[in-house]
């Protein structure tokens, strides 16, 4: 077996004519098998006896053309490829995919969306696709776990046509409708896909490719794909100067025992060497300072758990790579790092600062504070708050800290008391400061989710300031009194009466329409409903009411239609912010006395 880290096997380094590797997101819905692709990625190449080229990376698993050609087998041959192979990123979470960035736009070339072939779209999965169009990243999708649909007769390692070739007809039916529902999701979503073996242009079609990541059918094929795509679209955006200043994307900002701070980072450009100046984006501006250490893993070391690191003196694109240097502490996920020669580090400086203002975060003088786990994803989250209208007063990369309590302290509408954190945690003596204050933390690792929770928020808020208005509001109601329903003349007069239509509420004053021209008659001081005393009565009921004021005979008449009074101002919020708020009755009875008020006087109540 091969030293998996042999310079001359080494897929980060560019291939003679200087094409560097491409570099792959997987991403997909919690669950959906990234992780188990990539496992069964590795261990494929493992079972070929090529487990030695497989060079494990910081944050990213390199797997050469040769390795790849081996898990094809006729799938694939290497004469017809000059890229130097597959760079998989392969960081824990589904954020890190495309809300990394490099020059702009997505950190990834391709990417792969795995999707449970049983389990369809689900909330992950429709974000991702979200940003992959935001972005414009190509992507295949791997439609995974076909190991599990009912009948499935498994055909280890094999390519997947082959494999459906060997099913069932029930088995190989049940699967093509499990796929043509996620190529209906596809389209909803606005792309075209079909199966990729039907697929006659990538550039305008996503080819589906079904797998299992359990039993590897169908890997050979997702591998061919994703070489194929790279090869014949993007063989120009891989040309390198492998002499030139790395360039490169923060991953992750880590303490390392012995180390201090240190930058997990995806290098797709140039070289980077002990002993440079590097430039990286920072919380504060430009951090500038020089590679202490260079460190990757051990050979064939699962990236995710591994603590041994060994030292390398370079590394050219594309790779995954921890910088040890000093005064790291404030660098920014997401963020660029730049090699800087002598005689260019203030302009690199300028390029860095530049590439982090085209992250646009509209923000207002009122609104929520936002803070996200990467430059990308805070890009992502602000576009989606941008969609759902909803103001930020500031957004930052890092954890919740005692200031950001602070800051939307200060907001004047509960509604803006809040911060929104996607994927950050909360440090500790900020977790103090939002016990003591009136701030609400909303957290989440899925953006839509996160802005759906904030927005249900908001409305349960305003019912409540509604319900506050309403409580204190007079409500709209008509009434009629009715024929030899007089139980006494006066002081107070009492009369039944029907209600027409709204609300009618004790102790409210009632007028009488001379014309278009309200006359008020006096004021209601009891309600009752079959003998029982109420506070209010609703449309179609028949009561008793008392009438401060008039008698029956002079002032009022059986027969008369009367109305509740609504002074000018309840009338112009009933109709302007409260009109979903009351019944259809009351909006009835609302239209028709604010229309014999408009009747005299056109303005009245706007």
């Amino acid at each position: 077996m091969s030293d998996a880290h042999d310079d001359s096997a080494d897929v980060t380094r560019p291939s003679a004519d200087g094409l560097r590797t491409p570099i792959v997101a997987v991403l997909g819905h919690v669950d959906h098998g990234k992780t188990s692709l990539l496992d069964r990625i590795r261990g494929s190449a493992v079972s070929e006896g090529e487990s030695g080229a497989i060079t494990q990376h910081i944050g990213a698993t390199a797997v050469p053309l040769e390795t790849i050609s081996g898990i094809a087998g006729e799938l694939v041959d290497p004469d017809d490829f000059d890229l130097p192979g597959l760079l998989f990123i392969d960081t824990p979470g589904h954020h890190s995919f495309t809300t990394l960035r490099s020059r702009g736009g997505a950190l990834a070339d391709i990417a792969v969306l795995v999707i449970d072939v049983n389990d369809g779209f689900q909330p992950q999965t429709e974000e991702a696709v979200e940003i992959l169009k935001r972005t414009g990243t190509p992507f295949v999708v791997a439609a995974n776990k076909v190991d599990t649909v009912p009948g499935w007769n498994p055909q280890p390692e094999t390519p997947i046509q082959a494999s459906m070739d060997a099913q069932s007809d029930r088995a190989r039916s049940d699967l093509e409708e499990k796929v043509y529902e996620l190529i209906g999701d596809l389209s909803d979503a606005g792309f075209s896909a079909d199966f990729y073996w039907r697929v006659q242009n990538f550039q305008r079609n996503i080819g589906v490719v079904p797998v299992s990541a359990e039993t590897g059918e169908g890997v050979a094929d997702l591998l061919t794909v994703m070489m194929g795509l790279s090869q014949r679209y993007m063989k120009e955006e891989m040309e390198i100067d492998v002499t030139g200043p790395g360039a490169g994307t923060v991953l992750e900002v880590k303490d390392e025992r012995g180390f201090g701070a240190t930058l997990d980072v995806v290098l797709y450009d140039g070289t980077v060497r002990e002993g440079d100046t590097i430039v990286v984006g920072g919380e504060e501006g430009a951090i500038v300072t020089e590679v202490r250490a260079l460190l990757r893993p051990r050979p064939l070391a699962e990236i995710r758990t591994e603590k041994e690191f060994e030292q390398v003196p370079e590394l050219a694109a594309a790779a995954g790579i921890k910088i040890a240097a000093p005064d790291l502490d404030r660098a920014m996920a997401g963020a660029p790092v730049r090699v800087a020669r002598e005689e260019n580090v203030d302009e690199v400086i300028a390029e860095v600062e530049q590439e982090i203002a085209q992250i646009e975060v509209e923000t207002a003088d009122e609104g929520v504070v936002v803070k996200a786990d990467t430059l990308g994803s805070l890009e992502a989250i602000a576009s989606a708050l941008q969609e759902a209208e909803i103001p930020i007063l500031r957004a930052e990369v890092g954890d919740v800290a005692p200031r950001d309590v602070a800051i939307a302290e200060t907001a004047h509408e509960e509604t803006n008391e809040v911060i929104l954190g996607f994927n950050v945690d909360v440090l500790a003596d900020a977790e103090d400061e939002l016990e003591e204050s009136s701030v609400q933390l909303f957290s989440h690792d899925v953006i839509y989710q996160l802005v759906e929770d904030y927005e249900e928020y908001v409305a349960e808020i305003e019912r409540a300031q509604q319900e506050t208005v309403l409580d204190k509001i007079v409500r709209p109601a008509r009434f009629r009194i009715l024929q030899d329903h007089t139980f006494r003349q006066n002081d107070p007069a009492v009369v039944g009466v029907e209600i027409v239509s709204g609300t009618v509420q004790n102790n409210r004053n009632v007028v009488k329409f001379d014309g278009d021209d309200p006359e008020r008659v006096g004021e209601l001081s009891g309600i009752q409903e079959q003998g029982d005393d109420v506070e209010e009565a609703r449309a179609g009921n028949r009561v008793s009411v008392a009438i401060d004021g008039p008698t029956v005979g002079r002032g009022i008449e059986e027969g008369d239609e009367l109305w509740i009074e609504l002074p000018e101002k309840h009338a112009k919020i009933l109709e302007q912010e409260l009109t979903e708020e009351i019944t259809a009755d009351e909006r009835e009875a609302l239209k028709a006395y604010v229309e014999k008020q408009r009747s005299g006087d056109p303005f009245w109540g706007k």
